[in-house]
């Protein structure tokens, strides 16, 4: 099944809020990436680029630029649950 994302917004120290078509809220850690994959590490050293996150078409996923990418189910399955206030 498919979580597929209605917003993303990007946070502090590398974090995201992602909204779900669901309703559901989650916060995404992208930190742990920037070591492991090279390509995500652009996410540090390119002024600006975390910020230009944007929902992919039908919400499958997130996206940066052609290179930088994340799943809606990725997203979901290790994101942390959090209310909305």
């Amino acid at each position: 099944m498919f979580h597929k994302v209605s917003s993303v917004r990007p946070l502090p120290k590398h974090r995201l809020s992602v909204l779900f078509a669901n309703g559901e809220m989650r916060q995404y850690d992208v930190a742990p990436l920037l070591e492991k994959w090279d390509a995500f590490k652009a996410l540090e050293s390119v002024s600006g680029l975390f910020e230009q996150v944007k929902v992919d078409a039908g919400g499958y996923g997130i996206s940066w630029n052609d290179e930088l990418d994340l799943s809606c189910e990725e997203l979901y399955e290790r994101g942390e649950r959090f209310l909305q206030r």
